[in-house]
């Protein structure tokens, strides 16, 4: 089995406000299916109210992030599948319930759970 990231940007759900309680069952609804499926390893959103830091190797800390991801916001699932096929299957359905196309990228050999 391999790991997969299925993400999206926060901008890239429009989606009016009457419709978010629908949204929200919808992905829940996904991620139960991924439970049920036993491919979940992850699934969440990160909290943009809370700003990135930095940590280096001396425990220095510093507000900010680096430059390219600014933008790494938005929702995030982690599934463990058989194929990338199945992937783009499960991408799809994140799709739908979330009303946005998402990314899908690999985690290389000897990603750990």
């Amino acid at each position: 089995m391999t790991m997969y990231l299925i993400s999206f940007p926060s901008d890239a759900m429009v989606v009016p406000p009457e419709e978010l309680r629908a949204v929200g069952d919808a992905a829940q609804a996904v991620v139960q299916e991924a439970k049920d499926a036993g491919v979940l390893v992850f699934a969440g959103g990160i909290d943009a109210s809370v700003p990135p830091v930095m940590v280096d190797g001396d425990g220095t800390v510093t507000q900010g992030t680096y430059p390219q991801t600014k933008q790494l916001d938005g929702g995030h699932t982690v599934l463990d599948l058989p194929s990338r096929e199945a992937a783009l299957e499960w991408a799809a359905k994140i799709a739908v319930a979330c009303r946005c196309a998402q990314e899908v990228r690999e985690f290389g050999a000897g990603a750990a759970t």
